[in-house]
């Protein structure tokens, strides 16, 4: 898996576009926003003009030809009128800026919302197979890391980049106005502060798109290594485990200290061609003032413009990088919802028959290519029958059910529903008819009704509480302090793995299932637990159908049939009885747990 390799182009115009379309819902916010930035622009650019009419008008007596409106003679009260006028450009400048600034951060936040909803929308589309062959932690950045750096393009790139080119043709428009001559020495270094931005652009965006990659790569050691912490102090491989982060770590740290360098060399290699531009133009004043082509007051401007006229190529500088960094994690995200799952519902979905008769037809399935797990499988679960599926590790029992619920499909062969094939079902159709109860029991954060109820609606008090007496782990839930309102802590670390497992026995039966499936479990519990599910078994599966996966042999005895399965084929089938006097590989099984128990 290498989810976070390098992928396509660093700049990609669809991708911007397609990020664009999340604004669109927000295009009236959008619009006062680039309104207010035009005006920001215009308010600051304004400034130099008004010392250019305080030098000449009353420190230099020049004549000025292009006057707004009429100063007075009184040099006191020509310069208060010009320093109002300067604090009103000021405090519009302030405003304007406050009011893009929060339109367009609240714009990002919502477009943010949008897209983090679509994400988790599509990560509950994507089959398990995805899950299976892409670490969480990277799954995590997409959501989290990648899309915060999508919101600093939402809220800042996008209004930045065209304030930043808004103020460059401002600029140029009155630079020219005042002095075509001093505005070539200007334009004049333009071309190697271009050239030092392509370069600066090239190493930001190779060092940004090395940081992505190095981020996800942490979260995933991350999440990895923290959820089997206890692993890893058991075995004494923390040693190993920092050595190894250590190892991405330093991918991280060089990835950055790359960019560090390229924004090290940029800003003073900008600041000394703007130091050149302004000793031009002194240089150039020098003479063009004693020869009545331009004033003292003009040049004074053109020192403050020439300042203003490089800060929004610096600025476009690193909103390319911000853009850069943003097209490296969208391409990611984009990667993940443009996933398709390969579970799909058909066009015409058949409706769920009153038959459940369970039939798998020439069944062949493998997770990779053709090595397959299961191979030519046929047998038939009438309802309310209870299945027993037996085997050693590996023989392909969980993967019968994995099936079943179409967790995958088949590449041969067929699994029917009432004789229809269950590809011709909504897969939500399909799996609302299971409940099942794996091995690893999995609480969620929250409390226990939650975790009994998942949030069905319509599940009352009475149902719950019934379900849990019926798994004999009401008594356990009305001891705590809180009872069905006892806080779960994350993975329900709070409680013994025994706990855990009966509150999924009461998630199961709570949503009454037609079938009813136990995929070992009972092997995360100990003999006494174990004893008080046995004694409710035959409760809990009258007038139902189950498929009972098994290690404990004990557990299956009254199974109706049991399956014996053995590298991915179906050898042998019936009673606990007849299997036993057939001798074969239920009955070596059996010897084997008998020996195992009387050691």
């Amino acid at each position: 898996m290498q989810a976070d390799e390098p992928i396509g182009k660093l700049y990609d115009g669809r991708m911007l576009r397609r990020l664009a379309v999340y604004l669109k819902p927000y295009k009236g916010s959008v619009a006062v926003t680039l309104f207010l930035v035009a005006l920001h622009g215009l308010f600051d650019s304004l400034g130099p003009l008004l010392t250019r009419y305080a030098v000449d008008r009353y420190f230099t007596h020049a004549p000025v030809a292009d006057l707004p409106f009429p100063l007075p003679a009184d040099p006191y009260r020509g310069l208060t009128l010009l320093s109002i006028a300067f604090l009103s450009l000021v405090i519009l400048t302030l405003l304007t800026e406050f009011g893009q600034t929060l339109l367009m951060n609240r714009t990002g936040q919502r477009a943010m919302f949008d897209l983090r909803r679509d994400l988790m929308a599509q990560l509950h589309r994507l089959d398990i197979a995805y899950f299976d062959r892409t670490p969480v932690g990277r799954i995590v950045t997409r959501v989290t890391s990648d899309v915060d750096m999508l919101n600093e393009l939402f809220s800042s790139g996008f209004v930045a980049i065209f304030g930043d080119l808004l103020m460059l043709l401002w600029l140029l428009v009155i630079l020219f106005s005042l002095s075509p001559g001093m505005t070539l020495i200007v334009l004049l270094a333009t071309p190697l502060v271009f050239a030092a931005t392509m370069r600066f652009r090239s190493e930001a965006a190779s060092s940004n798109r090395r940081i992505r990659t190095a981020v996800a790569r942490i979260n995933a050691f991350l999440q990895e290594h923290l959820n089997g912490i206890a692993i890893v102090q058991l075995f004494n491989r923390e040693e190993r485990s920092r050595q190894d982060f250590a190892r991405i770590n330093r991918e991280h740290t060089d990835a950055y200290k790359d960019s560090i360098h390229a924004y090290g060399w940029f800003y003073p290699v900008v600041e000394f061609l703007s130091m050149l531009a302004l000793a031009g133009l002194l240089v150039y004043g020098g003479y063009s003032v004693p020869a009545g082509e331009a004033s003292i007051g003009t040049v004074v401007a053109f020192f403050q413009y020439a300042l203003r006229f490089f800060r929004p190529i610096q600025d476009l500088s690193e909103k390319y990088n911000v853009l850069q960094a943003a097209a490296a994690a969208a391409e990611r995200i984009f990667q993940l919802l443009d996933t398709q799952p390969a579970i799909h519902a058909p066009a015409r979905p058949q409706p769920i028959p009153a038959d459940h008769t369970i039939t798998f037809e020439n069944v062949w399935f493998a997770y990779n290519d053709e090595e397959w797990v299961l191979r030519d499988i046929n047998f038939t679960i009438r309802p309310g029958e209870t299945v027993a599926i037996v085997g050693h590790t590996g023989a392909g029992k969980t993967t019968l059910t994995n099936l079943l619920l179409r967790f995958y499909d088949v590449q041969r062969g067929r699994i029917l529903l009432g004789g229809i094939d269950i590809r011709e079902f909504r897969p939500d159709d399909l799996r609302g008819l299971f409940s099942i109860v794996l091995q690893d029991p999995w609480l969620f954060t929250g409390d226990i009704r939650s975790n009994i109820t998942l949030g069905t609606p319509g599940l009352t008090e009475a149902q719950i509480r019934k379900a849990a007496q019926r798994v004999n782990v009401l008594e356990f839930i009305d001891s705590l302090p809180a009872g069905l309102s006892e806080p779960v802590a994350e993975r329900g670390a709070n409680f013994s793995t025994g706990q855990k497992q009966l509150i999924s026995f009461a998630r199961a039966l709570v949503h009454e299932p037609r079938v009813l499936i136990l995929d070992e479990a009972t092997s995360s519990v100990d003999t006494e637990t174990e004893l008080r599910i046995r004694d409710a078994q035959r409760e809990l599966l009258a007038g139902r159908t189950a498929i009972v996966i098994a290690h404990r042999l004990s557990t299956i005895q009254s199974a109706t049939r049991i399956m014996a399965f053995h590298k991915g084929q179906l050898q042998e089938a019936g009673t606990h009885a007849e299997l036993i006097a057939r001798r074969g590989i239920y009955w070596r099984l059996y010897e084997l747990q008998y020996a195992v128990s009387q050691f």
